[in-house]
């Protein structure tokens, strides 16, 4: 039988009422290809309905203690950490990854939620005293009111909880928009917030598509948009929010690069290859979708990818033997198979070739094998495009020299990585190479919730990184308050219309 997913919007699913679009989406399971689920999906009207509960929960929650939202948090964190199977089992169900991933991106949200807990700490402000003749400065940071969040299919739970936990934390309210692909983690998410005793409206969820996505853009009752995804939706997100006088930070895509040099631990580096590469099926930001092999090691670290690689057992989601599973939906893994089978053409070497792969028992699946292309070309189409999916390109250089400046001639500035026993040339590495994120040995360089996520270029639009800091900033304003207060033993002594002193 066929689920239905609701809008979450003021503590409650919000089922059909007068003014809602009448409009449903499928949702498949990516393992056997068979529509399990339909979504609902959102009018400009059921948009507004779920801002208008956000702004009326904003009227107490902006002005709550934070002895009061902290309660809430850590309450939430308990009921998630109790629940992180069910959310898990929800991810592979629509998303299609594995289990053990899909309980990885549980916990890497948790990190959040934690941070959100000691939001105390984070909002304490500063304060100058006697700046001037008993007159006092004190900078202390507000909600901006109503944010949005819209998230993407690769992690349903992770993505969200990167946005909200904090920003209700520094007292705003939420509207989360997630894929319309995999919705149900994004609901099971309000309601445990809802039983943890979140009040009602200052977390909703609306499912939707563009319709959904403009009317949040577009409505003078949202103070800001927080945004995950593609390059070309993220630029979308960042124009066209901006331009109606919203805050923005806009997260796009990627093409993560490891550069391995000559001395580096060769097993090591195929190991995180391979893990980087192919983990997720390849379906994240921060999959590693380029190495670059310095000088002579190329051919042996590119043979050693490919025994691993072979390795991997590829499988439903919920089966435990399964490494990698399907991708999200059957045009995405048409298009994934595409760059590999052109990859020839344009001059690639294909060493894997996953296109055609079925899994016995589930052919009508979602699948496609691992795939390895070596001797990339920079002007090549599996080069160019964030590919997401489990295709990884082997390019070759000559020097370190050469090799950065590959890099760094890329559109995308997302996260990169370097492989080399050279305490030197890791540190001119993180130095010199043009990205926001940088790995020493390390493959996918995610930062702990405490440290903000961000890349550069055609990676970022808007002035802030997700979480750490750069979040609690971009989900508050500063405010400045000068104070200066009578000594009661002297009189007044009149008025002076003067420029204020400070000396």
């Amino acid at each position: 039988m066929t689920k239905t997913v609701h809008h979450w919007i003021g503590g409650k699913p919000a089922e059909r009422a007068e003014g809602t679009s009448g409009n449903w989406g499928p949702v498949t399971d990516p393992a056997t290809g068979a529509v399990t689920t339909r979504v609902a999906l959102a009018s400009p009207q059921e948009v507004d309905a779920a801002v208008a509960a956000a702004k009326a929960a904003y009227a107490t929650w902006g002005t709550s203690s934070l002895a009061q939202r902290t309660a809430v948090l850590f309450t939430y964190r308990a009921l998630l950490d109790a629940h992180r199977d069910e959310i898990a089992a929800l991810i592979t169900a629509e998303h299609g990854k594995v289990h053990s991933d899909a309980l990885g991106e549980v916990a890497r949200g948790l990190e959040i939620v934690e941070l959100a807990c000691g939001i105390t700490v984070q909002l304490k402000g500063e304060l100058s005293t006697q700046v001037s003749n008993r007159v006092d400065v004190a900078a202390i940071r507000q909600p901006l009111g109503v944010v949005a969040g819209i998230t993407p299919f690769n992690f349903p739970a992770m993505v969200p909880m990167w946005m909200f936990p904090l920003a209700i934390a520094c007292g705003n309210t939420f509207v989360l928009k997630p894929s319309e692909k995999d919705p149900s983690a994004a609901n099971l998410l309000a309601e445990l917030a809802s039983q943890a005793g979140l009040p009602d409206g200052v977390l909703n969820v609306v499912h939707g598509d563009k319709v959904a996505v403009d009317a949040l853009l577009e409505h003078p009752d949202v103070a800001a948009v927080s945004f995950v995804g593609s390059t070309p939706i993220a630029r979308y997100i960042h124009t066209t929010a901006s331009a109606n006088g919203k805050r923005v930070q806009a997260l796009g895509g990627a093409k993560n690069h490891m550069l391995v040099l000559p001395d580096a631990d060769l097993d090591a580096a195929a190991d995180a290859a391979v893990s980087a590469a192919y983990g997720s099926a390849g379906e994240r930001c921060m999959a590693i979708s380029a190495v670059v092999a310095v000088g002579a090691i190329g051919d042996e670290l590119v043979q050693k990818i490919r025994e691993r690689a072979e390795k991997i057992k590829i499988g439903p989601g919920d089966d435990p033997a399964s490494e990698m599973g399907p991708l999200i939906t059957a045009a995405h893994r048409d298009k994934v198979a595409s760059y590999v089978t052109g990859a020839a053409a344009q001059g690639a070497e294909v060493v894997l070739d996953g296109t055609g792969y079925t899994v016995d028992g589930y052919e009508n699946g979602h699948w496609i094998g691992l795939s390895l292309l070596d001797k990339v070309s920079t002007d090549s189409d599996a080069y160019r495009d964030e590919i997401f999916g489990p295709v990884l390109c082997v390019l070759r250089a000559d020097t370190y020299e050469e090799g950065v400046r590959l890099i760094n001639d890329s559109p995308f500035g997302n996260g990169t990585a370097i492989f080399t026993r050279d305490g030197g040339a890791a540190r001119r590495f993180q130095l010199e190479v043009q990205a926001g994120m940088v790995g020493v040995n390390v493959p996918i360089p995610v930062p702990v919730g405490y440290h903000s996520f961000g890349g550069w270029k055609d990676s970022l639009f808007g002035d802030h990184h997700i979480y750490g800091n750069d979040g609690v900033h971009f989900y508050t304003r500063g405010k400045v308050v000068t104070t200066r207060w009578p000594d009661p033993a002297e009189a007044p002594a009149g008025v002076d219309l003067g420029f204020p002193r400070n000396h």
